[in-house]
């Protein structure tokens, strides 16, 4: 009978170990994949290719960003997809310009996740502004798509 009960507890403590490292696998593998997802939206980005950006976004995205003004006031603002798309797209071939990321922390639960990641903007070879993108992420049917982006944007602390 102790026998029995040691073999059974055995067995849960294994079938729990091996469910735990399903699980961190699972999300280990969300994360890279979530990372390929702003990658290829920052490779559209950097391209001012529009189809590029919308394979990686939901039909209905939500685009917003804030900061503080020249007086010290927090500015917040919602900017139409089509808008942002327009405004990249549009920008001359004599403007060069790099939005290099510098960490990702990401969080992943079933179909929801977000990515908090770190940038500096760079516009024509000089330093412009940083801060932190956050993305909101659905997954699809095992498609990962951004559904919702807000990023924040100053210069102080940026290249400490």
């Amino acid at each position: 009978m102790i026998k029995t009960a040691l073999s059974l507890a055995t067995l849960f403590i294994f079938s729990i170990s091996v469910k735990a490292q399903d699980s961190t696998m699972i999300e280990s593998s969300s994360e890279e994949e979530i990372k390929q997802v702003i990658a290829t939206f920052f490779d559209g980005f950097h391209k001012q290719d529009s189809s590029i950006i919308k394979s990686v976004v939901a039909d209905r995205i939500v685009l917003q960003t804030t900061g503080k003004d020249r007086e010290g006031k927090t500015r917040f603002r919602e900017d139409k997809f089509s808008n942002f798309l327009a405004s990249i797209c549009s920008i001359p071939d004599s403007i060069s310009f790099e939005e290099k990321l510098t960490a990702f922390s990401i969080q992943v639960d079933r179909t929801m996740a977000n990515a908090w990641v770190g940038y500096e903007f760079w516009m024509n070879g000089q330093f412009s502004h940083c801060g932190i993108n956050s993305f909101q992420l659905v997954d699809f049917d095992g498609n990962w798509k951004i559904i919702y982006l807000i990023d924040t944007r100053g210069r102080a602390g940026c290249l400490d």
